[in-house]
């Protein structure tokens, strides 16, 4: 039986669902000044599940120069490693390549220091995925916005959606060189925003969705980002605007002042 096999097979005995998979860094470069795109390949993403772009995941990050094989076997034995949430980007089932996308921030997370030096050959773990956010387009109007986070899985949303689809996407990003080429239908305007300093609280895509003249109909969206602008959205999408629960996704993603840890116990006591 293989390293990846026995993972596999000891996880899934103890917790009785298919345990992380132990992934190869294809190749990785700098998609905009303040995003990197790390692709990964092998064989341990055979049978990796379709459709889950937009979907979240857990990456398990091995320890600066820690081997492959002392890595893999912290993974099987269920040690206590760094694990950190991103979004499924991409997969290509004829290639067998999966896509994510790290915001660019040096060293000063784990996952970003471990992502800026990223090269063939090196490897995490990963959990997952999670379903698509967004299932169902059924909508008159879309709304979509996200921060340098949630850039994945909001791009991921307007690849999935139908052609013919209308509406309003709104990113904010670091410098205006962090602008993507996105594949999205005709009918969806798309703003970029520039905030040079995400530490920095701002009101910049609430205040464009506000000022937004309302459309009439059915509107569903795909909102995420910093916690403090998704708080007030919300409050806003259902309290004002009444929108149905089950046509809003809006999540938030991080929180300035907070590693990602304290941020997923806050969410936990608020919810």
């Amino acid at each position: 039986m293989s390293l990846v096999a026995g993972i596999k097979r000891t996880i899934r005995e103890q917790f009785g669902r298919p345990g992380p998979r132990l992934l190869t860094v294809k190749t990785a470069w700098q998609l905009t000044p303040n995003m990197i795109r790390v692709v990964f390949s092998g064989p341990e993403l055979e049978a990796f599940p379709e459709g889950r772009e937009g979907g979240n995941c857990k990456l398990l990050l091995p320890d600066p120069n820690e081997t492959r094989e002392v890595f893999a076997k912290r993974l099987a034995d269920g040690s206590s490693l760094t694990k950190r949430t991103y979004t499924v980007r991409s997969f290509d089932a004829a290639t067998g390549e999966l896509a994510i996308d790290f915001v660019a921030h040096g060293d000063e997370g784990p996952a970003s220091r471990w992502a800026s030096r990223a090269k063939p050959g090196d490897f995490l773990g990963f959990a997952g995925p999670s379903g698509p956010k967004i299932t169902h387009f059924e909508a008159d109007y879309y709304i979509i916005a996200a921060d340098p986070s949630a850039i994945p899985v909001a791009a991921a949303t307007l690849e999935a959606m139908p052609r013919d689809a209308k509406g309003t996407a709104i990113f904010e990003v670091t410098s205006p060189e962090d602008r993507q080429t996105l594949d999205a239908p005709e009918g969806i305007d798309i703003h970029w925003l520039v905030q040079p300093d995400p530490h920095v609280p701002s009101t910049a895509q609430e205040d464009f969705i506000r000022a937004l003249d309302w459309p009439d109909g059915r509107v569903q969206t795909c909102i995420a980002g910093e916690s403090n602008v998704i708080r007030s959205l919300r409050s806003f999408l259902h309290n004002e605007k009444q929108l149905p629960r089950e046509d809003v996704y809006i999540s938030g993603y991080w929180k300035i002042g907070l590693v990602e840890d304290e941020h997923q116990q806050m969410k936990r006591k608020e919810n």
